[in-house]
């Protein structure tokens, strides 16, 4: 079982390795074309493949990183480095769009003629690359893996666009079509990067996963049978598929083992449905936490 897991892991950074080499060494390519047949859309596209080619090679990186085993500084592990990745990436993105935005919007008043035929190669080029990283990913079973693929079916659809431009370019004295498709991609990717950039931020917060609702959790951990209250109660995510819980529960004084054991195992049943990694549950029995809260109130702080 082991051997295998391994197995999946090695599979998954190797598709991730193809995929990122396809990438970069097309977008050199494409930023050269773009230069050569004077269009903003492929430079705009250029800078789209920029970015995820950075995504990718640092997914691949950290894909093999957070599998490193956690260390004395790290006692989660190195899963919230996959965090940093899309943060690093996301920023990339956001300048590099605002700069292409800076470029083509004047070019809306005076637009250049591209070298439509150029463009046109270029396209079927970028279709082809970016569909052989879109089958060499697809069916990924990690976070990583299924974002990328999204990231490079977008590709394929920018690289469609352009495509169809140049085509019509080719036959019609439209030259404005070119930064308006320039203009149109860059608005779309910093549309999807502002999404994932709210996501990851709150990741990094500590907000508590998206679609778990903590207030039911703790309405139900409290009308469990023994349970008198619940208190320091927190969810939170390493990096948006692996989540970690901890919660104090305070019990009659008169519990015995077998009913505290109980009640970790129901408490466990209520949170059974998410992802977790990580749980912390802790018993306090109900003299003891009076007598705590007596103390606390008395102005002694109770370590």
């Amino acid at each position: 079982m082991g051997h295998h897991h391994h197995h999946h892991h090695d599979h998954t950074t190797g598709n991730i390795k193809v995929a990122f080499f396809l990438n970069l060494g097309f977008t050199i390519i494409e930023l050269i074309g773009g230069i050569l047949t004077n269009s903003m859309a492929i430079i705009s596209d250029a800078l789209h493949d920029l970015g995820d080619s950075i995504s990718l090679g640092l997914a691949w990186f950290l894909q093999k990183f957070s599998q490193k085993k956690k260390t004395q500084h790290f006692s989660f592990g190195f899963k919230r480095f996959s965090l940093l990745a899309a943060l690093i990436n996301s920023t990339v993105l956001v300048v590099g769009s605002i700069f292409i935005l800076t470029e083509a919007i004047p070019r809306l008043m005076d637009p250049e003629q591209p070298h439509t035929l150029g463009m046109m190669g270029l396209a079927v080029l970028g279709i082809l690359v970016n569909g052989a990283a879109v089958f060499r990913l697809r069916g990924g079973e990690s976070m990583n893996q299924k974002v990328m693929t999204w990231h490079l079916l977008e590709d394929v659809l920018g690289w469609v666009a352009v495509f169809i431009v140049s085509v019509i370019m080719t036959f019609a004295d439209l030259p404005i079509l070119d930064p308006l498709a320039s203009i149109g991609i860059t608005l779309y990717i910093l549309y999807n990067v502002i999404v994932n950039l709210i996501k990851t931020m709150r990741l990094f917060l500590e907000a508590v996963p998206e679609n778990i609702d903590l207030e039911d959790i703790i309405n139900k951990m409290n009308q469990l049978p023994d349970v008198q209250s619940t208190h320091h109660t927190h969810l939170w995510s390493l990096d948006g598929e692996h989540h970690a819980f901890s919660t104090h529960v305070v019990v009659p004084s008169s519990a015995g083992k077998e009913e505290v054991y109980a009640i970790k195992e129901q408490v466990k049943g209520i949170i059974d449905s998410i992802h977790l990694d990580h749980i912390t549950i802790e018993i306090e029995y109900e003299d003891e936490y009076c007598a705590m809260h007596d103390e606390d109130e008395g102005g002694q702080h109770h370590g």
